[in-house]
């Protein structure tokens, strides 16, 4: 006997039939997509595996050498060939100092090639400077790394090189261009140096005795018990107004050249300049110098008299101090210059400013007298500046003596 079900509890049961068909249908295609990205993964890595690794050496833009425990060169890239104007065959079995220039003699092992510490300051260890010889005899600079492994329990030295001989060029170029700079800059300081020397002489000679005959008409008119008062009063306010002409005249006729320097030298300059500074900016200023050290030529005693006042100038607009100590020794042949002051210090960044003239004039005249010049600080506790200047035939005296 057989039950006939209704429409709807057959259409229930058809349901989940359908849903096992379309989960199994997704199963399957994502199944298959997985299986082909797994085949095309294969098919892009299959190449990847049995590529030749000697293929990417040899077409390395790098020289690579291989160079045995006696200095033999096992393998060569073209790159290498190409740079040594040789040919791959010609180059493996040589010996290596048929293409490297030794820098000790009988040489034998790789590392009589190579030496340590022969690289660049900053570089590795592994880095080396050496000088190569192509096939038709000419030098040029090289630079590369090298490496050691073992095979078959002997040392085989790997060498990368690279030719530098453009960039050595760029760098002599460079060199040459930064000579004539200081020495263009040496030569505008000296013609300023004359130019103000020259002002200033005419300036105190023609000028100053102008005012000084002035001034002495002026005297004279005033002795005169005849002439009115208002005539009086008139003379004494262009005396007045001559008497600060003759001072402004006189500051910068210093300002330009300080007569003390000419006259009395670096020491008694000094001390003017250390006497300005206290009286125009309240700044306290300590000079520790010996009169008898301090004979020098013009040209020393004006490049020290310079840096020293444009010291004192960045001190006074920047440093904030309350106290600056000038110390001036002399020590075998040398003269050691200390400027200490105790402001709130100069950044190395503010050292480094296109705006920061001073401190570049400052080293251009110690570079231009081969000196070396040295400008630390720490923090809150002022700024020193160190400067050592070489005196060989700078000393008044000392030719004379010797």
């Amino acid at each position: 006997m057989s039950i006939q079900l209704p429409p709807q509890r057959r259409l229930r049961r058809r349901g989940p039939g359908t849903a096992v068909l379309v989960f199994s249908f997704l199963g399957g295609y994502c199944a298959g997509r997985a299986v082909a990205a797994l085949r095309r993964a294969r098919e892009v890595h299959r190449p990847v595996r049995a590529f030749d690794g000697r293929r990417i050496v040899h077409s390395a833009s790098d020289a690579i050498l291989s160079i045995d425990e006696e200095a033999m060169i096992l393998f060569a890239n073209p790159a290498a060939a190409q740079m040594f104007a040789s040919s791959v065959g010609a180059m493996q079995g040589s010996s290596l100092a048929r293409f490297i220039q030794a820098p000790v003699r009988n040489a034998k092992a790789p590392c009589d090639y190579f030496p340590a510490g022969g690289g660049r300051a900053g570089r590795r260890a592994t880095d080396y400077a050496v000088t190569g010889i192509r096939a038709n005899g000419q030098l040029f600079p090289i630079e590369g790394s090298i490496s050691t492994t073992l095979h078959d329990g002997h040392e085989v030295c790997t060498v990368i090189l690279r030719d530098v001989s453009e960039r050595h060029l760029v760098q002599q170029k460079l060199a040459r261009s930064h000579d004539q700079l200081r020495q263009l800059s040496s030569a505008l300081q000296t013609i300023r140096e004359e130019e103000r020397t020259h002002i200033a002489r005419e300036l105190h000679d023609d000028l100053g005795q102008l005012l000084a005959s002035l001034r002495m008409d002026l005297t004279l008119l005033q002795g005169n018990a005849r002439l009115p008062e208002p005539s009086q009063r008139l003379i004494e306010g262009m005396e007045t107004n001559l008497m600060m002409a003759i001072a402004s005249l006189r500051r910068i006729a210093t300002n330009l050249r300080p007569r003390a320097l000419d006259e009395g030298g670096l020491y008694f300059a000094l001390q003017g300049l250390r006497d300005d500074f206290v009286e125009r900016h309240g700044i306290a200023c300590a000079l520790l110098a010996d009169e008898a050290e301090l004979r020098l030529d013009d040209t020393a005693s004006t490049a020290v008299f310079r840096i020293v006042q444009e010291a004192l100038t960045n001190i006074a607009r920047h440093a904030g101090a309350t106290q600056v100590v000038l110390k001036l020794d002399r020590l075998d042949g040398e003269l050691l210059l200390t400027i200490r002051d105790d402001g709130r210090g100069i950044r190395s960044e503010d050292m480094e400013k296109k705006e920061s003239l001073g401190l570049v004039g400052m080293r251009e005249r110690v570079w231009a007298m081969h000196g070396e010049i040295t400008i630390s600080s720490e923090g809150m506790s002022g700024t020193t500046i160190e400067i050592a200047l070489p005196l060989a035939g700078r000393i008044i005296g000392e030719n004379a003596a010797s």
